[in-house]
């Protein structure tokens, strides 16, 4: 028998990106195409009295739909206000800027999934392959929000279903204090595993706004990753702080609310949610907005606090209770069943299989 953490709380890692969008079922047929996110957890309108916090203090309505790739990698919310309008930003985002600027997807094989990305979005997707400063090949592209997004190659796959893409890897965050966002990102959630820490120009980012300025740029990973839950399928994640030298980035949602267009939040999956909020509260970063109890969407039932990194960029923390495998056939899963540490069965996660939406 597999001997349980005791830990009273456990970050198994990063679980989604809040990515909210000006046309929702454009989006996800674009995330279905490009990044073979076709398999829908869940999709709901409903108010989200949870983010009054960061939208004025007004309730707002929205839908929201949690889409994942089967073969491996974290997930996207994608998120469309129904209550408002929602807006841009009122200038370019550029790399340095505070909050999510890009997310890390992952692949089998990136000339095969650069050539995808040409043939399907042509000059929104990098005309050359570049090198990362630690050696990797890499491209970027841009969504039809102009959301930026980076491929890297990676070895962890749950399966195989063809796509050259894979689900989420990582993500860069924008950061103005490099020192204090570490005391969250590596002390306090737990990616305290530096594997690349420099201050310069970088080769890779010249094509980006703002990517002939210097930089400090830390790669983050969790030394002691969660096991549990979907671990196996999201595989390993990775966290790029990014502390520009040459300006002081701008928050990407000045003067806008939760919602508005952009990388809306990061999403942590974690166990023990009572003493995790105890644990970054003593480090000064206290729950901004909690449940208290799991809510529902749709038939997903989640406890969802949400905190502030340094520079406002919005974290959410999710502690899921059940999740529908197969809803139409009545198959659900009580997480809370589980030890922090005993993974979902193979078998069952495969059975999401039966969920993808082809276009």
């Amino acid at each position: 028998m597999k001997e349980e953490s005791t830990d009273a709380h456990r970050i198994q890692g990063m679980q989604h990106i809040g990515i909210a969008t000006k046309d929702m079922d454009r989006s996800l047929k674009l995330y279905r195409q490009l990044f073979g996110m076709d398999v829908p957890f869940f999709d709901s309108i409903q108010d989200a009295p949870l983010m009054d916090s960061h939208t004025r203090g007004e309730t707002i309505t929205k839908r929201a739909s949690m889409v994942l790739n089967l073969q491996g990698g974290c997930a996207f919310e994608v998120l469309h206000a129904d209550s408002f309008e929602p807006e841009a930003a009122k200038w370019e985002i550029g790399i340095g800027d505070l909050g999510v600027t890009t997310v890390q997807m992952k692949t089998r094989n990136l000339k095969r999934m650069h050539a995808h990305a040409r043939s399907l979005i042509g000059d929104d997707c990098d005309a050359q392959i570049s090198l990362t400063p630690w050696g990797d090949e890499t491209f970027y592209l841009k969504d039809c929000d102009g959301n930026l997004f980076q491929y890297l190659e990676a070895t962890d796959w749950f399966e195989d279903n063809g796509h050259p893409s894979g689900g989420v890897l990582g993500c860069s965050i924008g950061v103005s204090d490099m020192d204090k966002s570490l005391s969250l990102y590596s002390d306090g959630l737990g990616f305290d595993q530096v594997l690349f820490d420099e201050k310069t120009t970088f080769s890779d980012w010249q094509q980006l706004l703002h990517g002939n300025q210097s930089f400090r740029r830390v790669r983050l990973a969790q030394s002691n990753p969660g096991a549990g839950g979907f671990g196996k399928l999201t595989g390993k994640t990775y966290i790029e702080l990014i502390e520009a030298n040459d300006r002081r980035g701008r928050f990407i949602f000045q003067d806008r609310i939760w919602c508005d267009l952009g990388f809306a939040h990061l999403g942590f999956d974690v166990r023990g949610m009572e003493s995790l909020g105890s644990a970054l509260e003593s480090k000064g970063f206290p729950f901004r907005c909690d449940t208290a109890d799991a809510i529902g969407m749709g038939e997903t039932k989640v406890h969802c606090t949400y905190i502030d990194d340094p520079d406002e960029c919005w974290l959410e923390m999710i502690e899921v209770h059940k999740v529908p495998i197969i809803e139409k056939w009545g198959l659900f899963l009580d997480v809370q069943k589980r030890g922090q540490d005993e993974p979902l069965p193979r078998w069952m996660l495969k059975f999401l299989r039966f969920s993808r939406i082809k276009d």
